[in-house]
């Protein structure tokens, strides 16, 4: 730390943010989109008719059509998972595994009949909570690095807090009609401050919730690698049966969902069959968690072969577990109501900002000297820039817009959204590497209000007639609208934007100076940043 502790913080925070940024941005992003996952899927299956309750004996029956299909489905799976129908979404969900290192089964039944629900074929909002902490890679691959670059984001933050010793005064301070470096550091300021007990919540909690994949260590040798029976000790499941290896039928399960739902008042959520066909076949129903900070799920075991009752789980939890389990409800605000979960989307689309604006500064900050073309390196970090602050929301337009414009019987429908997701993520990486800085940034957000706006328009002409709350889907429209116009202003900027003069107005070209002005005006500027605004405006 030769340079004192303060420059070496700066040169730590400069670097790790731009390493990880880029990750980072798409993490915040999607993760701001995952506060409602529930309305983007919701919108991405206009077909889908909400229902005011189902109650317990429509409940009941939708576990029996379930177990049905995967009798005949399924009938080698060593595990059924059953979603049952919610009002917001009276489908069954059917989900199974075989065995380790296949792919798992899943079937989407219409709650009524147990055929094969008639809509459209998507990853809705489940796709972006998903690629928030995997990125669309390999589980195990994807959270590792989710988690690398969530502890980099740490460092960032707290090197960041050191760096800024003015951090209050940065919290009052946007110079818009400064140079561009100066803007940016700004911007990158204001939308870090003012946000930031939110962003080391939001950091830490996220690195806590995949804690035992990135140290397996302690549970590993406790409890000799049998990590089922430490969430069973820590009060998170119920205590795991092993299958006997002897054959048993599965009794019907309509009577245990009554049961369940006479026991536990909440919601129930879904039904988990181990070893269905074997002798110690086993039933839990799960139940949504109770209003608050932990996220715990209130369980019921029951016996499969004869529906007697095993164990019941209401809480209770052993201390270091409901911490864990307050740190995943913190990170998921699934306690939140309307009011406080737009704050939380609101304060996830500042540390967006935050990032982004970090990774724009890095560039502005390393513009090449007068008369120099820009390096190779420069301009891949700029293009990077460009795919990753604008290339990313235009992908999303993009998925929503193919869920409106594929036809609804394609097949591998979902797969082809997938594929316009990552297809104009790329595109617009690979574009930004041929215009000058400012015509890549303006071109991109263009292209990303413009994908915006189409997908308000391609819904009210495409699926209106398939509106069951006209209301509902005018206010997401509304939402896309908002998104459409925010880029269109963004771009509009870059391409007014103008350096400001450079000249300092002396008394007799107008106003006169205050002496403490006029001594500012004849110290010297530093040569960085006043020319890296100028470099900019001419890029």
């Amino acid at each position: 730390m030769r340079h004192g502790f303060r420059q070496s913080m700066a040169w730590l925070h400069t670097w790790s943010g731009l390493i990880v940024g880029w990750v980072l941005f798409a993490v915040f992003v999607t993760g701001t989109a995952s506060y409602y996952r529930a309305e983007i899927s919701r919108w991405m299956q206009p077909e889908l008719r909400r229902e005011a309750t189902i109650g317990p004996d429509a409940l009941a029956r939708a576990a029996e059509l379930g177990v049905a299909h995967l009798q005949q489905h399924a009938a080698g799976a060593r595990t059924w998972f059953i979603a049952l129908p919610q009002p917001d979404r009276p489908l069954i969900d059917l989900f199974w595994r075989t065995k380790p290192g296949t792919p798992p089964g899943r079937a989407v039944l219409d709650a009524r009949t147990g055929e094969p629900a008639a809509l459209r074929e998507t990853r809705g909002g489940d796709f972006f909570y998903r690629f928030h902490f995997e990125l669309h890679l390999p589980p195990l691959w994807g959270r590792w690095i989710v988690g690398i670059c969530a502890m980099i984001m740490l460092v960032a933050l707290v090197s960041g807090v050191v760096t800024h010793r003015r951090i209050f005064a940065d919290f009052f301070t946007l110079r818009r009609d400064k140079a561009a470096q100066r803007g940016w550091l700004d911007a990158h300021n204001v939308t870090g401050v003012l946000a930031l007990p939110f962003h080391l919540m939001i950091t830490y909690t996220g690195v806590v919730t995949l804690a035992l994949i990135y140290m397996p260590w302690g549970v590993t040798v406790a409890y000799k690698g049998d990590q089922q029976a430490f969430f069973a000790e820590s009060g998170q499941i119920t205590q795991p049966r092993p299958a006997a290896g002897r054959p048993g039928a599965l009794v019907p399960v309509g009577p245990m969902v009554r049961e369940a739902l006479a026991t536990i008042p909440e919601p129930l959520e879904r039904l988990t069959i181990s070893h269905p066909r074997d002798a110690h076949a086993t039933v839990v129903a799960v139940f949504e968690e109770p209003h608050g900070l932990s996220h715990e799920h209130p369980q019921i075991a029951f016996d499969g072969t004869s529906g007697a009752v095993l164990e019941v789980r209401r809480g209770g939890l052993q201390p270091a577990a409901k911490t864990f389990t307050t740190m995943v409800g913190l990170h998921e605000a699934h306690f939140a109501g309307p009011g406080l979960r737009l704050l939380f989307f609101l304060c996830g689309l500042m540390g967006s900002a935050m990032v982004a604006t970090g990774l724009v500064l890095w560039t502005v900050a390393r513009l090449p000297k007068e008369g120099r073309a820009p390096g190779l390196g420069w301009r891949l970090v700029h293009a990077l820039n460009v795919g990753t602050v604008a290339g990313l929301p235009a992908a999303v337009a993009m998925m929503l817009l193919a869920n409106r414009l594929l036809p609804a019987g394609l097949a591998g429908r979902a797969e082809w959204e997938v594929w316009a997701f990552f297809g104009t993520w790329l595109a617009v990486t690979l574009v930004a590497l041929v215009p000058a800085p400012r015509r890549a940034w303006s071109g991109a957000m263009a292209f990303a209000a413009i994908l915006f706006l189409a997908v308000a328009v391609a819904d009210g002409l495409t699926t209106r007639a398939l509106w069951d709350d006209p209301a509902w889907f005018l206010a997401f429209d509304a939402a896309m609208l908002a998104l459409a116009a925010a880029c269109a202003l963004v771009a509009r900027k870059v391409t007014r934007y103008v350096a400001p003069a450079r000249g300092r107005r002396s008394p007799a070209e107008g106003r006169p100076m205050p002496a403490a002005q006029a001594r500012t005006a004849l110290q010297p500027v530093p040569a960085g940043r006043e020319e890296a605004g100028r470099r900019f405006e001419r890029a």
